[in-house]
């Protein structure tokens, strides 16, 4: 009798909740946020989201879980049967059906506005990376740094833009980013990949070591000027014949086999004489190349930690309301619920907050003014911290959020196949990592705080970045940046400066949370989910 009780559990309700729940619709809370900010557009949007947030939670969903099984990882194939090295990159047909379908959505056309373009990237973040966003992260950068410098595109150029924005005869363009080297990692400026000038372009060799998104059609490369100090910023076109499967002169030596972000395929490459297109001046490569390309990366990666969240959260507060265990819901019991209350908490304010950046972000892009006035400089300087600031604390919120969602599920939580937490908690390690680890940051604030100390005081930032906080919590972040702002961070490690580098990031960090529980105020709250009623 025993067994027979204990061979009829089920859990079909939980499921039953878990995989009827609309990203969109069934999350109060982020609709409230999207209304809050996108005001007079959000009927008419969310008219529209409410179609694609269909096809996202469920029939995309789907494809995403499969898509991440192991057998369906992507694979290289560098020969074909007649000996000719073709590197070509296989994948799953629904995977690439579902990337057609994700471009298709013209993200970057003229006529799909800021958060039109925000909210379903949005969207589709909540499935985790899956070979998708990754490369739609890096197309947004290309398409930046085309649009900053349209004026000076060659007819390549401009039709590259073209395929990447409007698309050419409903086919849209991917692009990616190859920037690292085995020498350098973040230190763009070490690279030694050679650019060689030849009449109207350049052409590349050497390696690259990270190449993300290898079955792009386009990537922006930093490389480094022949005869010069220069590291330029170049637009490749990975095809020389696309339909032809004509590779433009570099071969990829392999995959990388990653802890995270599993179904992209990222490669090492070595180029031996590719076309490239050099953009913007050539003397600024590197600020170009951060400035523009990894600024969207870094916003992107603030993006997918919020959905990430929201994703696990939602799970994990259904399945607190499922499971019973030792007499009661896992949610009655007081340690758990803490937990609960904490995640769901630390969710919304980094959803509130990723809102209200990039909110501010649109505001400077539509000012089209070319000399700024020093409040407008202020502003820009505010958000510039503020794009690092999110990148680091909500990509490392989400390791922890995920992780605690994670052992709500108890043993259930680290099976692959029952949940995909696991797959969202190593996402979410490598997004951590992408576009400058949390040192590397760090130490940027702190240098741009420093340089800009001549006409923007470092307490006033702290005062204009903290608007609308209380005034006791305002003054001690001033007092405790005038103990920090002379420090250096770039001396040799001795007890002191460790210390004080412990101290900064600390700062940091609360910093950003009390700018996240101001946005998150002046939102507002509502439910993620609602309250269930299991018969169990």
């Amino acid at each position: 009798m025993e067994k027979e009780a204990l061979d009829s559990y089920s859990f079909d309700e939980f499921l039953d909740v878990r995989d009827r729940y609309n990203d969109l619709l069934d999350n109060a809370f982020l609709q409230r946020v999207a209304k809050f900010y996108v005001k007079d557009e959000w009927d008419v949007l969310y008219e529209k989201m409410k179609v694609l947030s269909n096809v996202s939670s469920f029939q995309l969903r789907n494809v995403t879980n499969e898509v991440a099984k192991r057998e369906n990882h992507p694979r290289i194939e560098h020969f074909d049967a007649y000996n000719h090295r073709v590197d070509r990159i296989v994948r799953p047909n629904d995977q690439m059906e579902m990337e057609k379908f994700i471009f298709n959505e013209a993200l970057f056309s003229k006529e799909t506005s800021d958060w039109e373009q925000v909210l379903k990237r949005f969207l589709f973040q909540h499935n985790g990376e899956a070979g998708m966003m990754c490369p739609v992260a890096c197309t947004d950068g290309l398409v930046d740094l085309l649009r900053s410098f349209e004026h000076e595109l060659n007819d390549e150029l401009k039709e590259i833009l073209l395929h990447c924005t409007e698309g050419i005869d409903g086919d849209y363009g991917i692009g990616a980013q190859f920037m690292t080297e085995i020498q350098g990692g973040s230190d763009i400026p070490a690279n030694i990949l050679k650019a060689v000038p030849v009449s109207d372009h350049f052409r590349l060799y050497g390696t690259k070591f990270f190449c993300s998104a290898i079955h792009a059609d386009y990537a922006v490369v930093t490389a480094r000027v022949e005869n010069t100090e220069h590291v330029a910023t170049f637009i490749v076109p990975l095809w020389k014949n696309r339909d032809r499967k004509e590779r433009n002169h570099y071969v990829i030596n392999r995959l990388k086999w990653k802890l995270g972000t599993s179904e992209l395929p990222s490669a090492e490459l070595i180029f031996e004489g590719a076309k490239a297109f050099q953009i913007g001046p050539v003397e600024k490569g590197v600020s170009i190349a951060v400035g523009i390309v990894l600024t969207k990366s870094r916003l992107d990666i603030g993006s997918a930690s919020s959905a990430f969240m929201l994703r696990a959260v939602r799970e994990a507060l259904q399945y607190s309301q499922f499971r019973q265990v030792f007499g009661k819901k896992i949610e009655e019991f007081p340690l758990a619920k803490a937990q609960l209350l904490e995640i769901e908490h630390t969710a919304k304010r980094t959803t509130a907050a990723l809102f209200k950046i990039y909110d501010m972000y649109f505001q400077q892009q539509h000012r089209h003014t070319k000399k700024r006035t020093v409040e407008e400089r202020k502003q820009q300087f505010i958000l510039r911290e503020l794009i690092l600031l999110q990148k680091i604390k909500a990509a490392k919120d989400t390791v922890d959020t995920i992780r605690t969602a994670i052992s709500i599920f108890g043993g259930n939580g680290v099976i692959e196949d029952f949940t995909s937490l696991p797959r969202l908690f190593r996402d979410a390690m490598v997004n951590e990592l992408w576009e400058g680890p949390k040192n590397v940051l760090l130490a940027q604030i702190h240098r741009d705080l420093s340089r800009a100390s001549n006409w923007y005081e470092p307490t006033h930032f702290i005062k204009d970045l903290l608007k609308g906080v209380d005034e006791s919590i305002i003054a001690s972040f001033v007092q405790k940046m005038k103990q920090l702002q002379n420090i250096d961070l770039s001396t040799l490690t001795d007890q002191t400066s460790v210390q004080q580098a412990k101290e900064w990031e600390r700062f940091c960090d609360d910093l950003f949370l009390a700018y996240q529980e101001q946005a998150w105020k002046e939102v507002g709250d509502a439910p993620i989910v609602r309250k269930y009623q299991f018969t169990k």
